[in-house]
């Protein structure tokens, strides 16, 4: 493709300006082939200096994550060993669930730069561009019930609330029941989808997505309001594959340990990471608008509430609105 032998010569050729005209001659294209190509490596994220009678030099190219870098800094047995890395995909959490369907191992791990149809809860759009977040999605095959799922919910938020805090050293809370904020706007959003068998859990799929390296202006206008990067919190870039093995390496030790000593453990870890306890909220839900006071997670991991009437009222799902 042009784009990619342009690229390569270019890069051949560092810090200096190469003609159009050579280019043109070159490649055999057209001087306004050029300009397409130069646009379409710009639509990736390479970075060009352009001077009249002089020509393009390449000055940035796109941070570029490489499967090497993260498995370099993975402390894990099997969360990640097996990795898919995609440029773009419509969803990982699709590409993932054919991953399981086909039989995949548990640990599996699906990336991509860029998601074109990326979901959130509740159905939802999730803004994926290139290069600048962390869009993956990891299948876990817990021989547990369907019942389940919630908790494994909550014990993803944790591992990824304490991934960010550990690599950028920003102040990040969880919502419930998994959203990840900062400063009170979402930096992170999670999304589990199970399959069952007979009542209990043949594959969940794990969706993860980070708003890492998103300048101000990469930000949707209607969205600026309520969403963030870690790059705008903690003022400067984000290694993305020290933050995905991160996110690897607390995700594997949590799931163990709830193998091994149950919720009650995730639970304690939740509550002293939550931005919704102790606080007045609102819960747009199947039940109607419930308001009430955040008292703490139930052994199930419901949000309990006690509403104006004093009463304790467990919510199992929703929408929370921070008072």
């Amino acid at each position: 493709m042009e784009h990619n032998k342009l690229l390569e010569m270019l890069k051949a050729a560092p810090g200096e300006y190469i003609s159009g005209e050579e280019i043109s001659r070159r490649l055999s294209i057209s001087r306004t082939a050029v300009w397409k190509q130069i646009n379409k490596l710009r639509e990736e994220g390479y970075e060009f200096e352009a001077v009249s009678r002089k020509g393009y030099r390449l000055v940035g190219s796109p941070d570029k994550l490489e499967e090497a870098a993260i498995g370099a800094m993975l402390q894990t047995s099997g969360f990640a060993r097996k990795l898919r890395l995609l440029d773009v995909t419509s969803s990982t959490q699709e590409a993932a669930r054919l991953l399981a369907e086909e039989g995949a191992a548990e640990g599996t791990l699906v990336i991509a730069e860029e998601q074109t149809g990326g979901r959130g809860r509740q159905g939802r759009m999730w803004f994926s561009p290139p290069h600048k977040g962390v869009w993956m999605s990891l299948l876990l095959r817990p021989r547990r019930p369907l019942a389940f799922a919630p908790q494994l919910t909550l014990l993803t938020a944790v591992a990824v609330c304490r991934a960010i805090r550990k690599v950028s050293g920003a102040d990040a809370g969880i919502k419930w029941p998994n959203d990840i904020l900062i400063g009170g706007k979402k930096v992170c959003g999670i999304l589990i989808e199970s399959a069952g068998e007979d009542e209990m859990i043949k594959y969940c799929i794990a969706g993860i997505g980070i708003d890492v390296n998103l300048e101000p202006e990469d930000i949707p206008a209607e969205l600026r309001s309520v969403a963030t990067s870690l790059k705008i919190e903690s003022g400067r870039h984000i290694d993305r594959a020290e933050l995905i093995a991160a996110v690897m390496n607390e995700l594997e030790q949590l799931y163990k340990l709830h193998e091994e000593e149950g919720f009650a453990p995730i639970r304690l870890l939740w509550e002293a990471l939550s931005v919704t306890l102790g606080r007045r909220v609102t819960v747009w839900g199947g039940r109607g608008d419930i308001s009430g006071v955040a008292k703490s997670l139930d052994e199930s991991g419901a949000l309990v509430l006690q509403d104006e009437h004093g009463s304790d009222v467990k919510i199992f799902s929703g929408d929370v609105q921070l008072g």
